[in-house]
């Protein structure tokens, strides 16, 4: 998916601490979700169609990604 980034709003969690190994999110035309890391933010970015984003954050929200 090729999507134009150059005027997106990018924003970091509210628990985010300065210094920290964070990403940063923006909402982006026709729906789609950019994701980037902050200490590097004219690297790459995954852009996620909104259902893929969903499938995502539930994940996140139910454990899968929990170190055991």
């Amino acid at each position: 998916m090729n999507v134009d980034l150059t005027g997106a709003r990018w924003f970091k969690s509210s628990r985010s601490e300065s210094g920290s190994q964070c990403v940063e999110v923006a909402f982006l035309d026709a729906g789609v979700i950019g994701v980037r890391d902050s200490k590097n933010p004219t690297g790459p970015a995954l852009v996620f169609t909104p259902g893929e984003w969903d499938a995502f954050t539930a994940s996140l929200v139910d454990g899968a990604f929990n170190r055991k």
